[in-house]
């Protein structure tokens, strides 16, 4: 019996730590449990607004800058070309140019171009478009544009694209459907390089392209036309620049066929003269 309980009495105290370690790993479970089954709190959601926009909470300017205004509406014109054209065949006279109002993420804009050939009025082109910034450099516009001049009438839903490339070259790219179910395309690009801050020489090119043939207008499918200058110009001040420049327009491929067998000039390498001005 003593032996027993001797061997009772050694027994018991290593016994005892487990039921306690147990006892602690219970708890911890049930801890881990709660805190899983009880709700977690959302993190508050970044607001975004213009810098600009009304809101309630208080002004702070980092480093005492102000923060660039970008909700004002402004309105701009730009008359990249009012020139006459000589050349021993007649002098035409050709305006191109383009209006905005808005600010720098939505715009509306007007943009319209032609030419005076031998008392007609020629390449009457004329665009209605909403604009939207999708990026820094870029835009993407929506609109209308109307075929008016002496030739018939045709009318055009537009989408195209209009913004800065790499290494600073004007860039735009429209596509168009009509309403007898013509389509058609326009790809413009044109650089600017300074010779001096004052003194520019600007290379500048549009092609126009037509799934369809319309005699009538003296379009042929395919790429159909071009608008091609070298002008160089100095700016008296930034909003007005005289220049002189070498211009080509001529037809292409099936319109060049259409305006021979039509008796028309199908092209001519001109010396320019004009102005180009914005406000």
């Amino acid at each position: 019996m003593r032996r027993v309980l001797l061997l009772a009495a050694l027994l018991l105290p290593a016994a005892a730590p487990p039921a306690q370690a147990c006892s602690q790993s219970q708890t911890t479970t049930t801890a881990r449990k709660t805190a899983t089954t009880a709700p977690r709190k959302s993190l508050p959601r970044p607001v975004y607004h213009a810098a600009d926009a009304p809101t309630n909470a208080p002004v702070a300017y980092v480093g005492g800058m102000k923060p660039v205004m970008d909700q004002g509406r402004y309105f701009h014109g730009i008359l990249d070309q009012l020139e006459g054209r000589y050349a021993p065949g007649g002098t035409d006279f050709r305006w191109d140019g383009e209006a905005w109002y808005g600010g720098d993420y939505n715009r509306l804009w007007l943009k319209s171009e032609g030419t005076l050939e031998h008392g007609r009025l020629h390449d009457g082109d004329h665009e209605l478009l909403y604009s939207r910034a999708v990026s820094p450099y870029w835009n993407v516009q929506a609109g209308v544009r109307a075929d008016i001049d002496d030739g018939p009438t045709r009318t055009w839903g537009a989408l195209g694209v209009q913004g800065l490339a790499l290494y600073q070259f004007e860039f735009q790219a429209t596509a168009y459907v009509s309403d007898r179910g013509r389509f058609a395309s326009r790809i413009e690009g044109s650089y600017d390089f300074l010779l001096t801050n004052r003194l520019i020489l600007q290379p500048q090119a549009e092609f126009n392209l037509y799934t369809k043939s319309d005699p009538a207008r003296q379009v042929g499918a395919g790429l159909s036309d071009v608008d091609a200058g070298l002008r160089l110009r100095y700016e008296v001040w930034r909003k007005f620049a005289p220049y002189v420049a070498v211009s080509y327009a001529g037809y292409l491929t099936q319109a060049r066929r259409i305006v021979h067998d039509q008796q028309g000039e199908s092209g001519a390498l001109r010396l320019t003269f004009g102005v180009r001005s914005w406000f």
